[in-house]
């Protein structure tokens, strides 16, 4: 009888460890998913700049100080609706031909502008701040 027990006991241990390892595997390929899903939409907002409002957008006023960071800037942008996303924005800001020549001062901006545009009226570009759209 004890052998009957052990043997089930066994039997039981055995299902329960597959079961483990199959829903170990689930999470895993989830993960992954998730992990590809996320960095694919991360790298698209990145490279493909969409104005946050199309045609004549909303124009606001940005008051950028001294000393703050691409990211404050970024996050600033991102509560007036100007960016979709301050991470974005530093990432942007980084690549683009106006790293590090974001100046302090008060801007008029439309919604209707890209990053890289903005980023151009932040940095000074008079070409950019003449520009339509």
């Amino acid at each position: 009888m004890a052998n009957t027990k052990d043997r089930v006991g066994k039997a039981g241990m055995v299902l329960a460890s597959g079961v483990f390892k199959i829903a170990l595997y689930v999470c895993v390929v989830v993960l992954i998913i998730w992990i590809g899903r996320t960095t694919y939409q991360f790298g698209y907002d990145v490279f493909n700049q969409q104005a946050m409002s199309p045609g004549e957008g909303q124009e606001v006023t940005v008051v950028i100080q001294e000393g703050d960071s691409v990211y404050d800037i970024g996050r600033i942008l991102e509560r007036k609706g100007l960016v979709k996303d301050a991470l974005v924005f530093y990432v942007q800001e980084k690549i683009s031909n106006y790293r590090g020549q974001l100046k302090p001062g008060t801007y008029l901006l439309s919604t209707a502008y890209t990053p890289t545009r903005i980023m151009g009226i932040l940095a000074g570009d008079e070409e950019q701040e003449g520009t339509d759209s």
